[in-house]
């Protein structure tokens, strides 16, 4: 997955990936009394709008593009993510056809109309769901935070909801997931019902830095924290993050993407620690395109000419 930094690219971005389509209808121009039409592939100029060099992403874009025959001779322009979003936004604006990196949670989402392409040679996967690892041990140890970690659970939309917050007012992650607690108590109530508060018992969280899991880590301690405990929170690379929980450096996750995205470091250590079911699914990486277009899959484009 790519590690992306908001406040760096001047958007937030979290870890499910995706093209997305933007464009109208064909074009028409009379030509000696003949009509002339212009394929929505033949406007976008056969180029897909991509993220930098090197990222994970890119190298899978570049498989689309070996895979499907029908989009042979396209191209794919790559350039930052910021650049990226700002000719999307300018795509869109304009009702224009652009064809872009994406991956979900992302607060694009929730600020635009889109749809992922259905990808029917599969060679962005299925859709995820993404994990709470702890430590073994911990319900023996420390069963109060234990059970508020089993209960945590989010939809997709609020998270891309809180993102797009995020974005548009420039906040911090912990601001962002102190504001969130603040406003969703009856579900905070329902993680934590039964809990009787505790005295300072420490916890060690550990994330990956993608937008989307530094705002449930951040979420999780501090639901924590109001229980009583004294959370650390520490980003760490995914190969750390299974590590330390394994090791018991750790005492739990909310970031593992699975059966895909981190399935390797997974089943490395999926011995050392005791997996508690997701705390969202529908994680997405893919192809899409905005609801007003008519495409619904990779397929139904065409080649270069």
């Amino acid at each position: 997955m790519l590690n992306l930094n908001w406040k760096k690219l001047g958007m937030t971005a979290s870890l499910s990936l995706a093209l997305l389509v933007a464009g109208c209808g064909q074009e028409g121009t009379e030509n000696g009394g003949s009509t002339e039409t212009t394929s929505i592939s033949e406007q976008m100029s056969y180029k897909i709008t991509g993220l930098e060099p090197g990222a994970g992403q890119t190298e899978m874009n570049e498989e689309v593009l070996t895979t499907y025959e029908n989009l042979a001779g396209w191209e794919q322009e790559v350039s930052s993510t910021g650049a990226m979003l700002s000719a999307v936004d300018d795509a869109i604006k304009n009702n224009e056809p652009i064809m872009f990196t994406a991956w979900s949670p992302h607060y694009m989402f929730a600020k635009w109309d889109l749809k992922f392409l259905e990808d029917p040679e599969g060679v962005f996967g299925e859709e995820q769901e993404v994990l709470t690892i702890v430590r073994k041990g911990l319900k023996e140890d420390k069963p109060a935070a234990y059970s508020i970690l089993d209960k945590i659970y989010w939809e997709v939309s609020d998270i891309e909801n809180a993102l797009l917050a995020a974005f548009e007012e420039d906040l911090e992650m912990d601001a962002l997931a102190q504001r969130w607690v603040e406003e969703n108590q009856d579900t905070v109530a329902e993680w934590t019902e039964g809990m009787e508060p505790v005295d300072g018992t420490h916890i060690e969280l550990v994330s990956t830095p993608w937008d989307s899991e530094m705002f449930t880590a951040n979420v999780a301690k501090i639901v924590l924290e109001q229980q009583g405990h004294d959370v650390t929170l520490t980003l760490v690379d995914p190969a750390i993050m299974f590590k330390s929980v394994a090791t018991g450096d750790a005492d739990a996750s909310l970031s593992p993407w699975m059966p895909t995205t981190h399935a390797d470091q997974y089943e490395a250590y999926e011995d050392d620690f005791e997996d508690l079911g997701p705390c969202y699914e529908g994680a997405k990486i893919g192809l899409a395109v905005p609801t007003y277009m008519e495409e619904d899959s990779l397929a139904d484009f065409e080649p270069a000419e």
